[in-house]
C-alpha cells in the first residue's frame, strides 16, 4: 500500500465511522446563515449582526459598491449595503468570506500548502465569476447566479482541508511535499462532498466539490461545475488530457464561452481583476 493510499484509507475509514473531524464554519457564518433562513428576519437585524465583525463589514461594503453589483449610487451604511445585496447573497458571500479563517496550521509546510490552496481558490473564484458574468450577459435566463457561484468557487476544494490537517497530525509519515500535493489533488473531492453535506449545503454545491475534477462527469445542463472547470483549466489544475485550448473547446461548442482564448480579451481581463479585488 502506498503512503497516499494509506492516508486515503485512514480518511475513508474515519468518514465511514463518523470520526473524521470535519472543519466547522466560523461562528459568524453560522449565525448569519441561521438568521437569513429566519422567515421573520429583516435587513436591519442582518446589518446589526454583520457590524460586530469589522473586517466582514468592510468586505460587504466593498462588494455593495462594486461595479459588479452596484447601481451607480454609492452606499455609505451597512443598512444600505444589505438592502442592495439581499439576504441570500449575504448568506452565501459571508459564508465564503469567513472560510478563510479555516486555513490555519502550526506546521510551516502545511501552512504553505494551505496558503497556496486558498490563493488558488480566490483566483479560481474570480475567474469563474468573470466567465459567468460574460455568459449571463448573453442570455436573459440562466441557471447560475453571482452569490451561489461565489460560494461554489470558494468551497470547490474544501476537501483539501482535512487532508492537510490529517497530514499535519502525522508529519513523520505524510509530511512529504510531493505526497501532500498529490494526495490533496486526488482525494479532496469525496471528502469535500462529505463536509458540505455536514454543513447542510445544497446539492448543487455538493456536486461541485465532488465532481469538478472528474472529466467523466458531465452535467446535463450548464452548471456551476462547468464554470469551476473552465477556471480550473485556465489554472492548469483540471486533471484531464489536453492543453488549455483543447480543454476549453467543448465549452465553446456549448456556448458557455465565446472562444478558447476569450480570457485574453481586455474587457474580460478588466472584469476578472475587478472581481478579484472583492476578495482581497
Amino acid at each position: 500500500m502506498t503512503v497516499q493510499n494509506a492516508l486515503l484509507t485512514i480518511l475513508i475509514e474515519k468518514v465511514r465511522t463518523d470520526t473524521l473531524v470535519l472543519p466547522s464554519l466560523p461562528e459568524i457564518a453560522l449565525k448569519i446563515r441561521k438568521l437569513a433562513e429566519d422567515p421573520d428576519v429583516n435587513l436591519s437585524k442582518m446589518a446589526e449582526m454583520i457590524s460586530h465583525d469589522p473586517a466582514l463589514s468592510a468586505r460587504i461594503m466593498k462588494i455593495a459598491n462594486s461595479a459588479f453589483v452596484g447601481r451607480g449610487v454609492h452606499v455609505n451604511t451597512l443598512q444600505q449595503a444589505t438592502t442592495r445585496i439581499g439576504l441570500r447573497y449575504i448568506k452565501n458571500v459571508v459564508t465564503a468570506m469567513a472560510m478563510e479563517q479555516l486555513f490555519v496550521s502550526k506546521s510551516p509546510m502545511i501552512k504553505k500548502f494551505m496558503d497556496k490552496v486558498w490563493a488558488e481558490t480566490l483566483e479560481l473564484t474570480a475567474f469563474a465569476l468573470a466567465t459567468m458574468q460574460q455568459y449571463n450577459s448573453n442570455y436573459k435566463y440562466t441557471a447560475v447566479n453571482f452569490d451561489t457561484m461565489t460560494l461554489a468557487g470558494l468551497v470547490h476544494n474544501i476537501g483539501a482541508l482535512p487532508v492537510l490537517t490529517e497530514a499535519e497530525k502525522q508529519l513523520d509519515v505524510f509530511g512529504n511535499e510531493d505526497f501532500v500535493k498529490q494526495a490533496t489533488a486526488s482525494i479532496a473531492g469525496p471528502i469535500g462532498s462529505t463536509i458540505l453535506r455536514s454543513w447542510g449545503f445544497p446539492d448543487e454545491l455538493i456536486e461541485v466539490a465532488e465532481h469538478w475534477d472528474h472529466a467523466e462527469y458531465q452535467p446535463k445542463h450548464p452548471s456551476y461545475v462547468d464554470f469551476i472547470r473552465i477556471a480550473a483549466i485556465k489554472q492548469g489544475r483540471y486533471h484531464a488530457a489536453g492543453d488549455t485550448a483543447e480543454l476549453l473547446t467543448p465549452y465553446v461548442e456549448l456556448g458557455l464561452i465565446p472562444s478558447n482564448e476569450y480570457y485574453r480579451a481586455p474587457e474580460f481581463v478588466a472584469s476578472f481583476n475587478e472581481i478579484k479585488q472583492l476578495f482581497i
